[in-house]
C-alpha cells in the first residue's frame, strides 16, 4: 500500500481498536476510543450525577438546532431510531389527524407502515429510488386533500443516500397551513436543521448517527407547545413522548430504565462534535469523505445511483457492476477481509450496495476504501466495474 493511502496520523482519527473493521454504514458506525472508554463506568439511573448528565445532553442537543428563544425542548427516548419515529407520529399526530408521508426509499415507506400500524389516516407520495419529493407536488397534494394535518419528510433517505430538500418542503407545508415532522435520523449533526431557517414542529434522530455515539436511544426535539398538546394522544405507554417529557421536567429522570452507558458515551461524542466545529465541521469532514470516495470509485468504473446534485455526505449507493464475475457477497467478504464493512443495497429496482461516509474516519481512510475495492475487483477478475447500461438509462430517464 502506498504512503498516500495509509491512514492519516491526525490526532483524534485513530484506527478502530483491536483490529476492528471500519463500519462504512449509516449507523452503527466507527466510534472514537474516548466514546468507547466512556462506557467503562457504571451509573445509577436515579442518581444525581446521571440526572445531571441527562440535562447536559438535552441542553447540548438543543444548541445544535439554533433555538435561542426557548421554544423547543429535547426528549430522549429509549430504543432504535424507528422507535423514535413511531413515538413522534403517535404523540404529535392527533387521532383524528391525517399525515402526508413523503417517501423515496425504505424509511419513508416505513413511516407509512407505522401509520398503518397506528391505525391513523395517511396518504403517500412515493417517488421511488432516484428522486426527491419537491415543494410544488407537496403543495398540490395538500390542496387536493384538506384533511391532511401533518407532513413527514425524511431528511436523508439512507436506502438510496438521497438528501431531500427539507427547506423547500417546509415552505410548502407552512404556506398551506399544515405542520411538518422531520425524520433526521441520519442527517442531524452534520446537515443543518436550524429552526431559524427551516420551520418544523418536531424532528427525531439517533445516538449512533452523525453525533458518532453508540446505539441505544434516540431523541425527539419538538416545540414545547406541541409537547403540551401531545398529552393523552399516544397509542403506547413506552413511546409516549409527552409522558417522557413531563417526567424529565419534573424529576430529571427517564420514566423507564435508561441506557446509562450509552448516554455517557453520547455525552463524550457530543463534546467531540463541538470540538470539531459542530454541525459545520462535522458536515465538512463527511462531505470530503464522500467526494474522495466517489471520485475514486468512479475511476474504477463504479457509478452512483444518484446524480451528483442529490448525493448526500452520509451514504452513497452504487450500482453493482454488470460483469459476470461480480457477486456482491464475495465483494463484501473481500472488503471485510481488508478492514471495511460496507452495506448491502436496499433498493427494489436494481442490484446495488452502499458505502457510508460517516463515523470516525477521514479522507485518508476513504482512499484506503477505494484501494480495497480495486484489490477486491482484481481478486474477483472483474476488470471493469461499470453498471448495466439499462440501470444508467433508467436513471437518466427518471432524472429527466
Amino acid at each position: 500500500m502506498s504512503a498516500e493511502t495509509k491512514f492519516s496520523p491526525v490526532e483524534g482519527f485513530e484506527p478502530p481498536a483491536l483490529g476492528e473493521p471500519y463500519l462504512l454504514t449509516p449507523g452503527p458506525l466507527t466510534t472514537a476510543y474516548a466514546v468507547k472508554q466512556a462506557m467503562l463506568r457504571d451509573w445509577g439511573s436515579w442518581d444525581g450525577d446521571f440526572r445531571a448528565m441527562t440535562a447536559d445532553m438535552r441542553r447540548r442537543l438543543l444548541a445544535l438546532t439554533g433555538d435561542t428563544k426557548g421554544e423547543f425542548d429535547c426528549v430522549p427516548m429509549q430504543g432504535s431510531g424507528s422507535f423514535c419515529v413511531e413515538a413522534m407520529l403517535g404523540s404529535f399526530v392527533p387521532k383524528d389527524g391525517k399525515v402526508l408521508v413523503l417517501a423515496n426509499g425504505a424509511y419513508g415507506l416505513r413511516a407509512a407502515q407505522t401509520m398503518q400500524y397506528l391505525g391513523r389516516a395517511y396518504t403517500l407520495i412515493d417517488k421511488g429510488d432516484y428522486l426527491p419529493p419537491r415543494g410544488a407536488e407537496v403543495a398540490a397534494a395538500l390542496d387536493a386533500d384538506p384533511a391532511i394535518t401533518h407532513v413527514i419528510a425524511i431528511h436523508c433517505e439512507t436506502s438510496s443516500g438521497i438528501l431531500n430538500p427539507v427547506a423547500e418542503i417546509s415552505e410548502a407545508v407552512y404556506a398551506k397551513g399544515r405542520k411538518l415532522l422531520v425524520d433526521s435520523m441520519s442527517a442531524f449533526g452534520a446537515i443543518p436543521l436550524d429552526v431559524n431557517e427551516i420551520r418544523y414542529e418536531a424532528m427525531v434522530s439517533s445516538a449512533n448517527k452523525c453525533i458518532e455515539g453508540v446505539p441505544g436511544f434516540g431523541f425527539v426535539i419538538a416545540k414545547k407547545t406541541e409537547l403540551e398538546a401531545a398529552k393523552g394522544r399516544s397509542h403506547s405507554l413506552s413511546l409516549d413522548v409527552h409522558a417522557q417529557w413531563a417526567t424529565l421536567e419534573k424529576t430529571g429522570q427517564w420514566r423507564f430504565t435508561p441506557p446509562t452507558h450509552v448516554v455517557a458515551a453520547f455525552l463524550e461524542a457530543l463534546k467531540m462534535h463541538e470540538a470539531e466545529g459542530g454541525v459545520a465541521g462535522r458536515g465538512a469532514r463527511y462531505t470530503k469523505n464522500r467526494d474522495v470516495m466517489v471520485a475514486g470509485m468512479r475511476e474504477l468504473g463504479f457509478e452512483t445511483l444518484l446524480l451528483d446534485h442529490w448525493l448526500s455526505p452520509i451514504i452513497v449507493t452504487f450500482f453493482c457492476p454488470a460483469h459476470e464475475n461480480f457477486a456482491f457477497d464475495r465483494f463484501y467478504g473481500l472488503m471485510k477481509d481488508k478492514g471495511f464493512i460496507i452495506y448491502p443495497g436496499k433498493l427494489t429496482v436494481v442490484e446495488s450496495f452502499r458505502v457510508g461516509c460517516i463515523g470516525r474516519m477521514d479522507e485518508h481512510v476513504m482512499r484506503r476504501v477505494v484501494e480495497a475495492a480495486r484489490e477486491s475487483l482484481a481478486e474477483m477478475n472483474v476488470p471493469d466495474a461499470a453498471p448495466p447500461r439499462t440501470a444508467l438509462e433508467e436513471r437518466a430517464k427518471l432524472a429527466a
